[in-house]
């Protein structure tokens, strides 16, 4: 398996009430091509923090990180610009990350006019086979966003994510504000777009039960440090940390599931 992303000894610390709080310490981890690693832990151990710094919305105080052959610190303006087509992130809450006043076409037309993908003439179309694609109607391109519902939105939000053809999402918590049908027709979704292109995932979440049914392997995050790493089912099964086994311990019905 080809590595996509490594990370090696990430650290970002924040000054809280005179104290520096570390948020990652010494993060280091890998992606495959077409891999899904899952990154579990409860709130305030560092994931999202880790996607942020990923996705440059952050500096790291310190590490380093590869993506795609590059070194991906080291690239500025517009090359980083060009580059961030190949990683993409879809948030938790797509309104938050929408203008909600926009219309789908909008969303949609922008990373496609932005990274030079299609020309004004046939972005149109691209929108319409983009939202196909995620099983939404051509129509609702002329819907405003604040009208969809939560799954619809996150639809939209996938299909923006894809619409500039990258090597890895960076989902989190993309699932966890959506009812329990509506959740796993967003992960089957995933499943498929993974199968079609190659897409490798990092997926976000504190929810054990979801990581494991979409990821090859797990990462367990605790006060900003990685505790444990392996194949999902050995994580679930048989999990050697404390962050690990309060988290299944959560979900108690995992133990005896099929994997």
């Amino acid at each position: 398996m080809t590595v996509l992303l490594s990370v090696d000894a990430l650290t970002k610390a924040y000054s809280s009430a005179g104290r520096q709080i570390a948020a990652l310490d010494n993060v280091s981890l890998a992606i495959g091509s077409g891999e899904t690693l899952g990154l579990v832990g409860a709130s305030g151990s560092g994931k999202s923090t880790l996607s942020r710094v990923l996705l440059r919305l952050l500096e790291p105080d310190s590490g380093s990180i590869r993506f795609a052959g590059q070194d991906w610190r080291a690239l500025r303006g517009a090359a980083l610009r060009r580059s961030r087509a190949r990683m993409q992130m879809v948030f938790q809450d797509p309104l938050g990350a929408f203008n909600p006043l926009a219309s789908v076409a909008s969303v949609l037309d922008d990373p496609l006019r932005i990274h030079g993908i299609a020309d004004k003439r046939r972005r149109p179309a691209e929108i319409a086979t983009l939202l196909e694609r995620v099983g939404l109607p051509p129509a609702f391109a002329s819907r405003p966003v604040r009208t969809l519902s939560g799954g619809q939105r996150q639809r939209v939000a996938i299909a923006r994510a894809i619409a500039t053809r990258p090597s890895l999402l960076v989902l989190d918590e993309a699932v966890s504000a959506l009812d329990v049908t509506v959740r796993g027709r967003i992960l089957e979704l995933l499943v498929e777009l993974q199968r079609e292109r190659g897409l490798a995932y990092l997926f976000i979440s504190h929810d054990l039960a979801v990581v494991r049914a979409i990821s090859h392997r797990v990462a367990v995050m605790d006060a900003g440090r990685i505790v444990e790493e392996g194949p999902a089912a050995d994580v679930v099964n048989a999990p050697q940390s404390d962050a690990a086994r309060r988290l299944v311990a959560a979900v108690p019905r995992l133990v005896t599931e099929s994997v």
